[in-house]
């Protein structure tokens, strides 16, 4: 039997999530719900993180130096990898991977190039966020990529919505139907206006309980941040095929 030596109070937490200091209801798929995943994940709440210092063009850097506190802690915690809960810390990836020894990866924005060898010529990826202002080339240039080397199309959601009232203003009831009916209308719009869209990536890590009636309203793959956090997780812990070997063999 392999022996094992101490070192940290836990265990067993390969990825850590520095969430953003909000209060709202989590469904199931959105980030900050650990029953999202199949394995345990470990959160760090980064205090004075509020959608208002994050949810602009211009991030607060001032942000910078907690976040970085916060990475070191779950570093120290045995992570072997940390994501982030709002797309919009693209701008803070370089600062927080150079602030720790593990792999970290601050946004689902850093799919766009792989998304984009995928798709065929002519083929498009939207880009969901809650506000389509915000999301500029140069938030995409922070995680290595611009607009003007890719064909994205950002889609935000209109000024009505329910949606951005319980993810940016930390409502404290949401309804599953509206919001899905929301994202629904959202995709089926996207499509009509641009039909030549082969992806849609969610900025928004609230987005990802919905992305089954994404998919089926658009009839194309939907990306998030929940498929990199299994990604990644998957290349720190890789699966034990010689367990697969072995019943073969018997």
């Amino acid at each position: 039997m392999a022996i094992m030596r101490g070192g940290r109070t836990n265990y067993g937490e390969d990825i850590g999530i520095l969430m953003c200091d909000t209060v709202f209801p989590r469904y199931p798929g959105d980030i900050g719900n650990a029953r999202t995943y199949p394995f345990p994940v470990r959160y760090r709440i980064v205090q004075g993180a509020s959608m208002d210092r994050l949810l602009t063009k211009h991030p607060d850097e001032r942000l910078i130096a907690p976040f970085i506190e916060a990475a070191q802690d779950l570093e120290r915690a045995g992570v072997r990898a940390i994501t982030t809960s709002c797309g919009y810390l693209a701008p803070f990836q370089r600062a927080l991977a150079d602030a720790v020894h593990v792999p970290v990866f601050t946004s689902a924005l850093m799919m766009v190039p792989f998304l984009s060898s995928m798709l065929g010529k002519g083929r498009k990826i939207a880009i969901f966020t809650e506000t389509a202002e915000n999301l500029t080339d140069e938030l995409c240039r922070r995680v290595g990529w611009s607009m003007g080397d890719y064909p994205v199309v950002v889609r935000g959601m209109g000024p009505d919505a329910d949606f951005p009232e319980v993810y940016s203003r930390d409502r404290q009831t949401a309804e599953w139907d509206v919001l899905e009916a929301e994202m629904t209308a959202m995709a089926r719009a996207q499509m009509e206006e641009c039909p030549e869209t082969g992806a849609i990536l969610f900025e928004c890590t609230n987005m990802g309980p919905f992305a089954r009636c994404v998919q089926r309203a658009s009839g194309v793959p939907v990306f998030g941040i929940n498929h990199l956090i299994e990604f990644v997780a998957a290349a720190v812990r890789p699966r034990n095929y010689r367990l697969l070997e072995d019943e073969e063999g018997r």
